[in-house]
């Protein structure tokens, strides 16, 4: 288990499963020939997509940002579809820390895609229930909206069985929320029109969570948008806002996806001065 001490935040990595998505969908319209080089790729020009939550212990409190892809949640065509070689193991993560899922505080969500949503809803018998019972669940008003009514191209990745049994849970916010002193979500779009990134500030450290509008560090490249991404055009702003505030504080990013790094911290250039790397995959 990765962890990082920024101020008097920890953070730790937790196991919570991988997809293999096309390459092509996660560079949008860059050729393979430039982000292959930054990104490994397989044979099926799939690339490794972790889905791994980060535990954040701070103020007492212990906080997971995002859920992971969960245990049987998915059909054996879908774990196909999306390339899901392992599922979460959260339980045995968390007790490597003495905690347990009814120890977590607080979970924030980006957004409520599939990838990031489906750890937080369990099967007992035949009824789904709440992974971590005591937590309260942040998200954007508009991403918590969509979620419950989505469209035709949304309906895809937000599913009834992630957010019914934890209706009762969510919290919402519209612009920005201070989860506890010194962790704000903000709310972005761009990914989807819901989606929200962290910033952590505790005087001189900081950290910026940039979620899907960049979710591994192949995507640093501010024009590099995805192709799932439903307004492209914004995630290039937002992205360009968020990396060159970050730029000018040597603040970290930490990632969820990415699979050869859980963060990197930057110099003004956008030069990487300091890592966390994860070990090696074992896919390939």
């Amino acid at each position: 288990m990765e962890s990082l001490e920024i101020g008097k935040a920890k953070l730790s990595w937790l196991n919570g499963g991988v997809t293999h998505l096309d390459g092509g969908a996660m560079f949008g319209v860059v050729p393979r020939a430039l982000w292959s080089k930054k990104y490994p790729v397989n044979d099926l020009n799939q690339i490794e997509l972790r889905t791994d939550p980060i535990l954040l212990q701070l103020k007492g409190k212990n906080i997971l940002i995002e859920s992971g892809i969960g245990n049987d949640k998915l059909t054996e065509k879908q774990k196909k579809i999306f390339g899901v070689k392992e599922e979460a193991h959260l339980t045995g993560e968390l007790s490597k820390v003495s905690l347990t899922p009814g120890d977590i505080d607080i979970v924030c969500m980006t957004h409520l895609h599939f990838d990031h949503a489906c750890g937080l809803t369990k099967w007992e018998g035949d009824k789904l229930v709440p992974v971590f019972p005591n937590a309260e669940i942040y998200t954007s008003l508009t991403e918590w909206n969509e979620m419950r009514n989505p469209n035709i191209r949304s309906r895809n990745t937000y599913w009834e069985d992630n957010w019914k049994p934890v209706e009762d849970q969510v919290h919402t916010f519209t612009e920005e929320i201070e989860i506890v002193e010194g962790l704000k979500m903000i709310h972005t779009g761009g990914h989807s029109d819901g989606h929200s990134i962290l910033l952590y500030e505790d005087n001189d450290d900081s950290f910026i969570h940039m979620a899907d509008i960049m979710p591994t560090h192949a995507h640093q490249n501010v024009l590099w948008a995805l192709a799932y991404d439903d307004y492209p055009v914004t995630s290039v702003h937002e992205k360009e806002k968020w990396m060159s505030y970050g730029y000018k504080k040597n603040a970290w990013y930490t990632f969820y996806h990415d699979a050869e790094f859980r963060a990197l911290k930057y110099d003004e250039n956008g030069e990487v001065i300091a890592s966390v790397e994860r070990p090696p995959s074992q896919y390939k």
